[in-house]
């Protein structure tokens, strides 16, 4: 199992950036493929993107494509998302998630730990 905790969130503005982290315990960090999940207010909890074992490949939602960036520093145990150009239907709880396996997964079903999660909010 892995125990993950969300940090970064935040108020922002409309087209401004912010970083979130997600620092993880418990299991070698390096062998879990790590995701990003957010759930804005009312709305399903929906996948924003994934990163494998090593950082070896990415996937994001078509809706984030080119303003989000995940990285993962092993060394630190740490997942990060870069999150550039927030719009306004950005703002959401983020969660993080981790699964065991080396490919990246965009269902929340198949992530097995989940953070408590951080909000983001975007000020026009």
């Amino acid at each position: 199992q892995v125990h993950l905790v969300e940090s970064g969130g935040g108020l922002v503005q409309a087209g401004g950036s912010l970083r979130l982290s997600c620092a993880a315990s418990g299991r070698a960090f390096s062998t879990v493929t790590m995701g990003w999940f957010r759930q804005p207010p009312g709305k399903e909890r929906g996948f924003v993107a994934g990163i494998s074992w090593y950082g070896a490949s990415t996937y994001y939602h078509d809706s984030v494509k080119g303003r989000i960036t995940i990285t993962r520093d092993n060394a630190k145990n740490t997942v990060y998302l870069q999150m550039n150009s927030l719009k306004p239907e950005d703002p959401a709880v983020y969660y993080c998630a981790a699964r065991r396996g080396c490919s990246v997964a965009s269902t929340r079903f198949e992530y097995s730990d989940w953070g408590q999660g951080t909000q983001v909010t975007v000020s026009s």
